[in-house]
């Protein structure tokens, strides 16, 4: 066992979510009544670093935030990961812009529909010592939203010889400099039919695999998680649970995902911790905020 909990340094996006729940989604000209509403921090990276908190990490972020000045999403952002005990000290406020805004829609299956509004200058973001910023992490996990934010940590990490875990969330380019930063990337299953334009899923990841020299995995909801071993493709099941909220399972998933693995885990036993992680999170309502405490994940792996 290690001496002290790995420290992760998670980068790319984060989100304030407003989150309604609702018995079906409404049809164009119609209204609905929510029977809940949370007001929470969403995104990829945000959710991955507090789910990493839960499960007994030390988690940083770096994300591209508004201005002060322009609105009080960012501050609610960065006072709610703040209560996650999450550090942000590193983030960086873009002069002028407002920081990233969802509205959610959960139904009673546990489906969600989601508005985004980004300010585009949020994308000219960039950090200034990359290198300072990976000095005393153990991993560094970055989705794919913010390539200009994310790609000099990425690669200074890599030459620290760090684990560099890419959070495949939206559509990459097979020649992108993100894919050979990795040592490695976890898909979801839309963004990866996206990046390859192959609708199988066996097949899209061996297109990768042809050019990406990392560990490669792919999500698929309730379905098999599958990854390539050597030229093989294999899978592996998800834990079957009472579905209440989907929303940032696939975050959690790559949160636990990289604790595991900076923990010394091999890629399979990480996989399966990570898939739990998501598991229970779908058990339950609020986006990150239903990520999973550690003695949860580990009490299902003890049953399963």
């Amino acid at each position: 066992m290690r001496s002290a909990a790995p420290r992760i340094l998670c980068a790319g996006m984060a989100v304030l979510d407003e989150v309604f729940r609702i018995e079906r989604f409404p049809v164009a000209n119609s209204k609905v009544q929510a029977s809940a509403f949370q007001s929470i921090v969403g995104g990829c990276a945000a959710n991955a670093a507090i789910a990493i908190a839960r499960l007994g990490g030390r988690a940083e972020l770096i994300a591209a935030l508004g201005a002060p000045e322009a609105d009080d999403i960012s501050d609610r952002i960065l006072a709610g990961l703040a209560r996650e005990g999450v550090g942000c000290r590193g983030s960086v406020r873009v002069a002028g812009a407002s920081s990233t805004i969802s509205s959610v829609f959960v139904d009673a299956a546990g489906d969600r529909m989601i508005v985004t509004r980004c300010d585009e200058r949020l994308f000219t973001a960039t950090v200034d010592h990359p290198g300072t910023l990976v000095a005393n992490v153990d991993a560094v996990l970055a989705d794919n939203w913010l390539p200009d934010l994310v790609l000099p940590i990425c690669a200074a990490a890599r030459r620290r010889g760090l684990p560099v875990i890419v959070d495949g969330d939206g559509p990459m380019s097979e020649k992108s400099e993100m894919m050979a930063l990795a040592t490695h990337i976890v898909f979801s299953a839309e963004a990866l039919r996206a990046t390859t334009g192959r609708d199988h899923l066996g097949e899209a990841l061996a297109c990768i695999g042809a050019r990406a020299h990392g560990f490669l995995a792919v999500t698929d909801g309730a379905n098999d998680i599958l990854w390539l071993d050597g030229g093989a493709l294999r899978r592996m099941p998800v834990f079957a649970v009472a579905v209440a909220d989907t929303l940032a399972a696939g975050d959690v998933f790559h949160g636990a995902f990289a604790l595991a693995l900076a923990e010394g885990s091999g890629e399979i036993a990480a996989l399966r911790f990570g898939a739990a992680s998501a598991a229970l999170k779908c058990t339950r309502h609020g986006g990150g905020a239903g990520a999973p405490q550690r003695a949860e994940v580990e009490a299902l792996l003890a049953i399963t």
